[in-house]
């Protein structure tokens, strides 16, 4: 790119490809390992970038998913993504980690934010505009957790560093999945 002191002149036109409208976003409630499980069920919306990460690895996936990834509102790589979630409360993902920063934003509602497994587990609840960012390799969820409005959707924005962000989910959390995985095809028996 050029030297970013020399100012540019865009249309409106190439600015609107950077523009989405929270109505017409296309979110993805799969594409995630845990994604099929009850308590983890919610809805991923890719706002800002989420080029699929390279990688076969069963644990690791975009931290919005395959479906999600492939759909970004705006598709760039300019060194951040940034997307929503949409999940009713006592939902929420499975325990996982990322290779860069990821900060969350309550929109709505509130939503506990864990980090850590087993007794070392801490949280956090944040409530509209609270802002929490987790480092590299902090295991880390998110669940809302706003029970007085049962049933009632909330949000809760994410900004994820870099431009193919990797999340990988803890050895629990795929051995939650695999569970849940073998006991669906024992009932489908």
């Amino acid at each position: 790119m050029s030297d970013w002191r020399n100012i540019r002149t865009w249309t409106r036109a190439q600015m609107m490809k950077r523009v989405a409208r929270f109505k017409k976003l296309k979110g993805s409630d799969g594409g995630l390992p845990d994604s099929p499980l009850p308590e983890c069920r919610r809805k991923l919306y890719a706002v800002i970038g989420f080029q699929p990460p390279m990688s076969d690895n069963a644990a690791t996936t975009s931290p919005v998913g395959a479906n999600a990834s492939e759909m970004p509102a705006i598709s760039i790589s300019e060194g951040f993504n940034l997307g929503y979630c949409k999940a009713r409360p006592g939902k929420g993902p499975l325990m996982h980690h990322h290779d860069t920063n990821e900060t969350f934003i309550a929109m709505t509602g509130k939503w506990r934010c864990e980090w850590n497994e087993g007794k070392e587990m801490e949280y956090v609840d944040l409530n509209p505009y609270d802002v929490i960012s987790f480092p590299v390799g902090v295991a880390r969820r998110f669940m809302n957790v706003t029970y007085d409005e049962p049933g009632k959707e909330h949000l809760l924005m994410f900004i994820i560093g870099g431009n193919q962000p990797q999340a990988e989910f803890t050895p629990t959390a795929m051995q939650r999945c695999e569970a849940y995985s073998r006991k669906a095809a024992r009932k489908k028996k």
